[in-house]
């Protein structure tokens, strides 16, 4: 009798070492990427990008708890020279990349690939409280950011307005923002000396909230978070005045300042790192509903533009 219990013990315990082993492989294949996923990414570059990929890599990182992927903000620029170097394995943009930092990723052997995430619409900001602007055109922009003949007051910048002197805040030089905003209002020339720069967007708002008579520029995204404390000002490109709104940034109405929001990969990594596949992966899937979100407010892409991107991502990967 006693032998024929142990037996029937042992027969028990065996079962349940079995089921335990089963629920516990149920568990890890049910986390997304297989659940023994691991490794670590190394992501910088844009702030306007940033709140995307911090969502993406806070959900993604909530199936796959063992993969770090941090989101650091050095903006465009600072983190285009640690993709260049090969520092990076994601390089988060919000202008395309320059000849001049291709030919350095080139003379390093990296090879990368663009990706779009979104769509953003610069936005020109004026506190709440601002009365007098109802909109302005590119040549009165020239007159309140350039350092040729920079207006001094807004009497200055159109008959009418106050002589009160204005204060302007705009993204650092390491910014795509402050690039774009460069490239197609500036045309390449220097922004006034006495602009207070910063590479932080919160600093920007908090400047142009500060100051009745100040004037300052960021993304869509940032301004929608803030649009209790500062307005968006609409503005003429040669065919009236546009506000920045989801409809005229994706149908490119909201021109000059609508354009598109990147992230780079280092095609080395998305072959040998799993990771960097199956987190490009998850980003691609849901970078377009989390951009759009309430609590990020971009716009997304066409569905079509995300799955051409993922069979390019699959060539890329060998998959």
């Amino acid at each position: 009798m006693k032998k024929m219990k142990s037996v029937y013990l042992l027969a028990v315990m065996s079962l349940i070492l079995v089921f335990a082993a089963a629920c516990g492989n149920k568990s890890e294949d049910g986390a997304a990427g297989g659940g023994d996923l691991s490794g670590k990414i190394k992501i910088d570059g844009s702030s306007t990008v940033f709140p995307i990929m911090e969502a993406v890599s806070e959900e993604f990182q909530g199936s796959n708890p063992d993969v770090q992927a941090p989101v650091g903000v050095s903006g465009t620029g600072g983190g285009f020279e640690k993709f260049v170097r090969g520092e990076l394995d994601l390089a988060n943009a919000s202008r395309p990349i320059k000849d001049e930092e291709k030919t350095a990723a080139t003379d390093k052997g990296i090879e990368f690939t663009e990706f779009e995430l979104a769509k953003d619409g610069l936005s020109v900001v004026v506190p709440k409280e601002n009365d007098f602007i109802d909109h302005l055109t590119l040549d009165e922009l020239k007159k309140i950011f350039l350092e040729e003949k920079a207006a001094k007051t807004w009497a200055d910048v159109r008959e009418g307005w106050p002589k009160e002197k204005i204060e302007i805040y705009a993204p650092g030089t390491d910014s795509g923002t402050y690039d774009y905003f460069d490239e197609v209002i500036l045309e390449e020339k220097p922004m006034r000396r006495d602009a207070q720069l910063s590479e932080d967007d919160n600093v920007l708002v908090q400047g142009v909230t500060g100051s009745k008579n100040a004037i300052g520029f960021f993304g869509y995204a940032y301004y929608q978070a803030n649009k209790d404390k500062v307005k968006a000002v609409p503005i003429d490109g040669g065919n009236g005045p546009v506000e920045p709104t989801p409809e005229t940034i994706e149908s490119g109405e909201y021109a000059p300042l609508s354009r598109p929001l990147f992230t780079y990969v280092n095609n080395k990594s998305l072959k040998e790192n799993e990771a960097v596949y199956e987190y490009m992966k998850f980003a691609l899937e849901n970078a377009g509903e989390l951009a759009s979100s309430d609590s990020i407010g971009y716009v997304s892409l066409p569905k079509e533009k995300y799955e051409e991107q993922m069979k390019k991502l699959d060539e890329l990967a060998g998959k």
